[in-house]
């Protein structure tokens, strides 16, 4: 029995218990552990011995009477004293009530039929004391009942619930540690450096209604890694199961959660492919893959104990040959039957059938979204809609293309993979505002124009006209001249710049401002008062030629 204390200290607990001490200040004086005075305390009291004053010399060992402890086949009193003790303590785990005097009375001692009949219909401690607190007025605290409920002994844990799966249902995965990789000397990176000794991991998954196994082993486990071994595993198997019951590791639940876990991206991605499902357990919980559990041990105790090999692929052989030759054909201890024909008369045809292809290897990675609204992969950049600049985002991308995928794992973006330092613009990608006019087309800004009015556009086509492409930044100034004046003033100008054939955006500025007169334009008329008619020129010239040619 552990904190075995001599005679003498076990007087001084009892003697200072019955003072009234606490059993913290017992053990702050004593340099003993609370608990150990605690349980002294409890012995003493099962025995029926009462705290003893302080000239008696011995703490009573008796059950009623003050007899004299008996002696141990040592000879010592406290041997006698010890074994008296524990065979009390046992006595104290097997009965149901609090045990009298062990400090004071508890506050739901007088409410001890009530707790238990509550009890008695499944109620949980904390809904006793909600309970206690409303119909009986108990002023205790939580603790109180939940300490009370603990010392009734109802506190026995029911029996765990075994659960056994359909073929084809399920599947559970573990890592375990392998056998380790020596790599000998003429293998290592440096000339005459010494062997190395590599860790491993052994990977095993198990189908839950056969216990048809697989095991791979892997120096580390990453998600690639993991999502390698699960596919091998499936090909291996000739099939899918539609669940993978699997831990919190890392490489594929990036936040556990027994209720709503999150995944890998990779690793949901990879169940959408094969068409299964992971379903992580509870963490700390590791009963709830027990099959996949026990099935490592068995690898390491069996296949790997006392083993060691110079390569990986040298332990991988060793292991399906093993799985070939042991773990298929043995008689499983649970089913009562034969592994391998278990699986193929019963398991393997419930089965998923395989994808025409395997899983597309490709990396992955967050990247926030530069002021420039692109992003870098591989010292390349892409673009990405506007509306996620500042954000981040999820890429995947191999030799050939680059996927860019929002936070609910939507793809926004889809690239060509580029050299790198070269960049990936796309035009939807630009935001309206941020496109410059010449970009958008003269004919956008005619159309613009047309907007204003009907001068304004006949002003910007001939300006097109005369200037060609010179004339579109004046016809964006025209188009700019509309967050300052009023769309009327600007007809006004235009149609005067019109009549006078100025083409500047200068001048109709300066019209704007001035608020210029149109120019007039006269009708020409045949006859008036002072405009001679034709004939009299006609006899004019006529005249006169005939007086130069009789000179």
């Amino acid at each position: 029995m552990a904190n075995q204390l001599k005679m003498a200290q076990v007087h001084a607990i009892l003697t200072l218990r019955a003072r009234g001490w606490s059993h913290r200040r017992i053990g702050r004086e004593l340099g003993i552990h609370r608990e150990t005075v605690k349980r002294y305390i409890e012995l003493a009291a099962a025995s029926g011995g009462n705290a003893p004053d302080q000239d008696r010399p011995n703490p009573p060992t008796g059950s009623g009477d003050q007899t004299t402890p008996s002696m141990s086949p040592t000879g010592t009193v406290a041997d006698a004293q010890d074994q008296h003790l524990t065979s009390a303590h046992s006595q104290v785990q097997n009965r149901p009530n609090p045990p009298a005097g062990s400090g004071p009375a508890s506050r739901c001692q007088p409410l001890q039929e009530i707790i238990e009949q509550k009890l008695d219909v499944g109620l949980s401690a904390q809904r006793i004391w909600q309970d206690l607190k409303t119909d009986h007025g108990f002023a205790g605290g939580y603790d109180s009942v939940k300490r009370f409920v603990r010392r009734l002994g109802r506190c026995n844990e029911l029996p765990f619930r075994r659960m056994e799966c359909a073929p084809g249902v399920e599947a559970q995965i573990d890592f375990g540690t392998g056998a380790p990789v020596i790599i000998p000397d003429d293998q290592s990176p440096a000339p005459g450096s010494k062997s190395r000794r590599r860790k491993t991991h052994v990977f095993r998954i198990v189908l839950s209604h056969s216990r048809k196994a697989y095991s791979e082993v892997v120096y580390r486990q990453t998600t690639d890694e993991f999502i390698r071994c699960i596919e091998n595993a499936f090909h291996h198997f000739g099939g899918v199961p539609q669940q993978l019951v699997i831990d919190n590791l890392k490489a594929a639940v990036t936040k556990a959660d027994w209720f709503d876990p999150e995944l890998n991206p990779k690793i949901q991605s990879f169940c959408l492919h094969y068409g299964t499902v992971i379903l992580p357990t509870r963490p700390r919980t590791p009963r709830h893959k027990g099959k996949t559990e026990r099935g490592v041990d068995y690898v390491q105790e069996n296949a790997l104990k006392g083993m060691q090999f110079a390569s990986l692929a040298e332990q991988n052989r060793h292991l399906q040959e093993w799985e070939r030759n042991v773990a298929d054909t043995r008689i499983h201890g649970t089913t009562r039957r034969q592994v391998r024909k278990a699986f193929e008369e019963v398991e393997k045809p419930a089965l998923m059938e395989l994808p025409l292809e395997r899983f597309p290897c490709f990396h992955e990675a967050k990247r926030k979204v530069n002021r420039d609204g692109h992003i870098e992969v591989d010292k390349a950049y892409y673009s990405v809609p506007p509306e996620h600049l500042g954000w981040s985002v999820w890429v995947r991308w191999d030799g050939r293309t680059v996927r860019v995928f929002n936070s609910r794992f939507k793809q926004i973006a889809y690239h060509v993979k580029m050299e790198p330092g070269r960049f990936s613009t796309q035009n939807q990608h630009i935001h309206q505002r941020k496109r410059s006019g010449i970009e958008q087309g003269t004919t956008h800004l005619l159309n613009k124009a047309s907007l204003i009015g009907p001068q304004s556009q006949r002003w910007a086509e001939q300006l097109i006209a005369c200037r060609g492409i010179e004339g579109v930044r004046p016809l964006m100034g025209l188009l700019n001249l509309a967050n300052k004046y009023a769309s009327q003033q600007i007809e006004e100008a235009c149609e005067t710049a019109l009549t006078h054939g100025a083409y500047r955006l200068r001048t109709v500025r300066e019209l704007i401002k001035r608020q210029g007169d149109r120019q007039q334009q006269f009708a020409f008329i045949q006859e008036h008062p002072i405009i001679r008619s034709l004939s009299d020129y006609g006899d004019w010239v006529h005249s006169a030629i005939t007086r130069e040619k009789a000179i």
